[in-house]
């Protein structure tokens, strides 16, 4: 699981911590962490910023020949009447927006390429650009923009490869986090219903469970997973979790030290061990 997928879905601090230790994906409580600037605010969904307002707010931090470059271009794109001319002027016009320091809108023209190539390569790849740039946003507006647009792209990329869990799950976090979380839910349902032994989709159902206080919940399917998993380290974790949540504290202390059987990483172990001292 990325650290993307994590962070959007606001996990608790005891589960960074273990999916950062599991692939070194998300960073120490130390280091910055995402931006808080969810397309949320207020408790009301935030409507995404227009591109165009984008664009025209960008063409006018840049200098003159810049902005020349970047007109002749987009000048380019209107003429090419061949798809590859235009995929070409697409990912000319990322290149420029993405030495001028403009990520959101270098990721736009990035992904207008990818749809016209219509790989999942390039689908891909481009969602997950607009992933890396929402994790820093500062403006709902904009961050809003960026999960639609990454939505839309790993949409595409689906279609081409249905069978691609890590497409949807992807997916599902970010429609988690853009104000349509039962939407996502479902995604990630219909994953582990076909593929119970995705350890990420169940681990992250379970922790929506226990964000949102279904602590029995997380217990039920983390439990179930086990019969399967018994030994599977981020599985342990979690429940000890889940059981923490609920308030058994000594179950949850028998499963984070068993959780540390199954880990190799002796700084992991340290990790733990100061998370269980954290609770007693």
């Amino acid at each position: 699981m990325r650290k993307s997928q994590v962070l959007l879905i606001g996990a608790a601090v005891a589960l960074l911590v273990v999916l950062y230790a599991f692939g070194r994906t998300v960073p120490r409580s130390d280091k910055k962490a995402m931006s808080t600037a969810a397309p949320m605010q207020g408790g009301q969904e935030v409507a995404p910023i227009a591109f165009s307002e984008l664009l025209d707010a960008a063409k006018q931090r840049i200098p003159a020949e810049k902005l020349l470059q970047v007109n002749t271009i987009e000048t380019n794109v209107v003429r090419g009447d061949v798809k590859t001319q235009q995929i070409a002027a697409y990912r000319q016009l990322y290149t420029t927006w993405d030495s001028l320091n403009e990520a959101p809108v270098a990721a736009y023209y990035l992904g207008q390429a990818a749809k016209l190539e219509n790989s999942e390569k390039s689908l891909t790849f481009a969602a997950n650009l607009f992933l890396t740039h929402l994790q820093h946003a500062e403006n709902p507006a904009v961050a809003k923009w960026e999960a639609n647009q990454a939505a839309e792209l790993f949409d595409a990329a689906i279609a081409l490869n249905p069978e691609n869990d890590t497409l949807k799950m992807s997916q599902a976090m970010i429609f988690m986090n853009s104000g349509e979380p039962m939407k996502g839910v479902g995604i990630l349902r219909d994953v582990v219903a076909k593929h119970p032994d995705n350890i990420d989709a169940q681990v992250t159902l379970a922790n929506l469970a226990i964000t949102s206080g279904q602590y029995d919940k997380a217990i039920d399917r983390l439990e179930e997973v086990m019969k399967r998993h018994p030994d599977n380290a981020k599985v342990i974790f979690v429940l000890a979790e889940s059981y923490r949540s609920k308030g058994d504290k000594a179950k949850a202390i028998e499963l984070f030290n068993k959780s540390k059987q199954h880990m190799d990483d002796p700084e992991l172990k340290k990790e733990v061990d100061s998370y269980i001292k954290s609770i007693q």
